[in-house]
């Protein structure tokens, strides 16, 4: 472990991108635990400006990670919230979680792209690759979200115009790209909004200022990841590898070239295998067969012991 410039030798990186990039939470996630003490490297505290290198062991809380070169394989998960899940990791009440529904990865962890609150559901993102979570929660992307809204009371002009110019609430001016009028009556009228931004309860809030009830909301688009429509409630899908590698492109994010080369060493690894197991037979036959060949031989044994008896019997 070294403060500021890392010395020559063993690459190295900073502990809470490290941290990020293996799925432990987003580099703002680590950094807020470093400031509460609750990670260690090597066995001592970690401070801001940290580096950790490969091999090198930390603790972040009660878990324990080995620092890792990269992750093996990136991975996207798609997830339809239902409403009445948390998303956070442990819930002190005893609530369902995001977590619970989508299961939990042998390496590394998933990371949740924003969140959802408990009376909201739809479009939930998962990677357990910290730069790809980075680059599409950070403002400066501006990845665009869209949502469906039900809402409660009568929606003037006058108040389409003040959420699209912004309003000024207790952080600071927020306001809607875009309003589009879905149809519906009464209490039944359903709207879409896009914004890019992801701040706490924005949607809510900013309908709220305009003494507009949300009754429904139901995030539909994350940036060009679309809710599937058969996707159902409380169900997942993972992307392909073409479909990660448009989803960086989309994004402008660069994609990383190794991930190229690591994909066709794990493809023709597995396709020697297979090769292998149909020219020669899988392991699992061999120790099968050779399992049965022993009981057999000792079954024979046992036979000609009992043969030998009963012979000597017969003499006397």
């Amino acid at each position: 472990m070294s403060e500021g410039v890392p010395p020559e030798g063993a690459k190295q990186e900073r502990v809470q991108k490290a941290l990020a990039r293996m799925g432990y939470g987003s580099r703002r996630e680590i950094e807020r635990l470093i400031g509460k003490e609750q990670i260690r490297i090597n066995g001592q505290l970690a401070k801001i400006g940290d580096h950790v290198k490969e091999g090198d062991k930390v603790n972040i809380g009660k878990r324990r990670a080995i620092i890792t070169s990269d992750v093996k394989r990136i991975r996207v998960l798609l997830y339809n919230k239902p409403e009445g899940e948390i998303c956070t990791q442990k819930d002190d009440e005893g609530r369902p979680t995001v977590f619970d529904s989508i299961g939990r990865l042998h390496e590394g962890r998933w990371i949740s792209v924003g969140r959802l609150d408990i009376n909201s559901s739809g479009l939930l993102l998962f990677t357990n690759y910290g730069d790809l979570a980075n680059h599409l929660m950070h403002p400066s992307s501006e990845i665009e979200r869209e949502y469906a809204v039900r809402v409660n009371g009568v929606v003037t002009d006058e108040v389409i115009n003040n959420l699209l110019k912004g309003v000024e609430l207790e952080d600071g001016l927020l306001k809607f790209d875009q309003i589009l009028d879905s149809g519906g009556q009464g209490a039944n009228h359903w709207y879409h909004v896009v914004l890019k931004e992801g701040k706490n309860r924005e949607v809510r809030r900013l309908w709220q200022s305009q003494d507009m009830r949300v009754s429904r909301l139901i995030r539909v688009r994350y940036g060009s990841l679309v809710l599937p429509r058969d996707l159902k409630v409380g169900s997942k899908r993972e992307l392909s590898l073409d479909e990660i590698k448009t989803l960086f492109a989309d994004i402008n994010l660069k994609w990383p070239e190794n991930r190229d080369e690591l994909a066709m060493q794990r493809s023709n690894k597995a396709k020697h295998e297979s090769i292998r197991n149909q020219k020669f037979g899988g392991k699992s036959s061999a120790k099968t067969s050779s399992s049965q060949s022993a009981h057999k031989d000792k079954s024979s044994i046992k036979k000609d012991k009992k043969s030998v008896w009963n012979k000597g019997k017969k003499k006397r």
